[in-house]
């Protein structure tokens, strides 16, 4: 069975010392609960698993007989550790108080109880995590698969890989792109935007964030201002309210809205967003495109590799602690700009014949990055650059 990197990471923090909740958190559908199983089965420590999916939100005291189950196994076996795992915690209401609770009992009574919490919306989880237990946890992060994984572990092509993205439940459908669509939208997408979304978030108008989520997909690596898209959206309200749709779905991994780089914030976050999805699946399943047509078509099929390559950049961005940007000046452009502290990278991202660098030219006169990167024709090659971690570039 495939074994994601960021197994070993989890490993190690099982087998250190109790100090810290350890929070697990991704996507829907990118593997957290199949990689904590491999986990257990690698190691010895005794452990309890349990899940929240089914139970009552409101069932208050849930996660407190969960955790007397496993405080429980301890004393009759005589264990000196025992490892709690929570999968879809943040679907309990308060939860983050009843972990507060439990995980403070346990440590003044010196029990080695170590904790995992699986979660898949990051909003929620960081709302919980922020408000009660700050300086009880850490976070490990996945993102979506990447080039490397999915050809590793599914034989997926670059080219596949760039029009379907990187859902490992969906590899096997490719070949079947009417069934592959429909499984992306019906079990990810839709349950994504209920559970992650619309559960865990104060969406006054649902519809309108379904719109908003799908126009934005359909739009990936290419800039539409907010004021736009109210003219294509029914029940638009106002830009405000778009706007706060639009961070929410960023806080839930599936669209951004990428921001023009400039050298102060007020500029930054001012100006027309640039579409960005995590997952280039979520560009593709709302396209009227087939892999075969996109393919043999140089403009469409720009605008696949773009969006791929957008997707590489932001899900990557979190855990490696730097920005994605996009800049535009008159006629001059620069598909992405990373930013980790005060150095900066421009990366131009080119899957024709003709190879322009004048948008580049300009951005490094303007701002002097550490280093202006082509990506594709006559640059670092496609699949050398998927197969790289993006912050190895700054």
């Amino acid at each position: 069975m495939f074994k994601r990197a960021c197994i070993d990471t989890v490993k190690e923090r099982l087998t250190e010392p109790r100090a810290f909740i350890q929070v697990l958190s991704g996507p829907r559908q990118i593997g957290k609960s199949t990689l904590i199983a491999q986990v257990l089965s690698d190691m010895t420590i005794a452990h309890t698993s349990v899940a929240a999916d089914g139970v009552v939100a409101t069932d208050n005291e849930w996660i407190a007989q969960a955790w007397q189950s496993a405080r429980n196994k301890m004393d009759v076996r005589h264990e000196t550790e025992h490892l709690l795992v929570i999968d879809e915690v943040q679907k309990i209401a308060n939860w983050s108080e009843h972990v507060k609770r439990e995980w403070d009992r346990d440590t003044r009574e010196g029990r080695n109880l170590k904790v995992v919490l699986l979660g898949s919306s990051r909003l929620m989880l960081m709302k919980g995590l922020t408000e009660s237990l700050a300086g009880r946890f850490e976070m490990i992060r996945m993102g979506h698969w990447d080039y490397a994984e999915m050809h590793e572990a599914f034989g997926v092509t670059l080219d596949q890989y760039i029009y379907f993205g990187g859902y490992p439940g969906a590899a096997k459908m490719i070949n079947n792109e009417t069934r592959w669509k429909s499984y992306v939208r019906n079990s990810l997408v839709d349950s994504a935007i209920t559970n992650d979304v619309l559960m865990t978030s104060n969406v006054y108008k649902p519809a309108l964030i379904r719109q908003l989520f799908e126009l934005g997909c359909s739009y990936s690596g290419e800039l539409l201002s907010l004021n736009k898209m109210l003219g294509q959206l029914q029940d638009a309200g106002n830009v405000t309210t778009l706007a706060g749709y639009l961070t929410i779905l960023d806080q839930c991994n599936m669209l951004v809205g990428l921001h023009k780089y400039a050298a102060d914030n007020s500029r930054k976050y001012a100006s027309i967003p640039k579409y960005q999805v995590y997952n280039n699946a979520l560009r593709c399943v709302y396209s009227d495109d087939t892999f075969s047509r996109a393919r043999i078509a140089p403009k469409i099929w720009g605008r696949y590799v773009e969006s791929a390559v957008g997707a590489h950049l932001v899900n990557h961005a979190d855990a490696e602690g730097y920005k994605v940007f996009y800049w535009r000046e008159k006629d001059a452009e620069v598909d992405f700009v990373i930013e980790r502290g005060r150095t900066c990278v421009a990366i131009e991202v080119k899957s024709g014949n003709h190879v322009s660098a004048t948008g580049l030219s300009a951005f490094a006169h303007a701002f002097n990055p550490l280093r202006t990167v082509i990506v594709g024709t006559d640059g670092i090659d496609l699949e050398e650059f998927f197969r790289l971690n993006p912050a190895s570039l700054l």
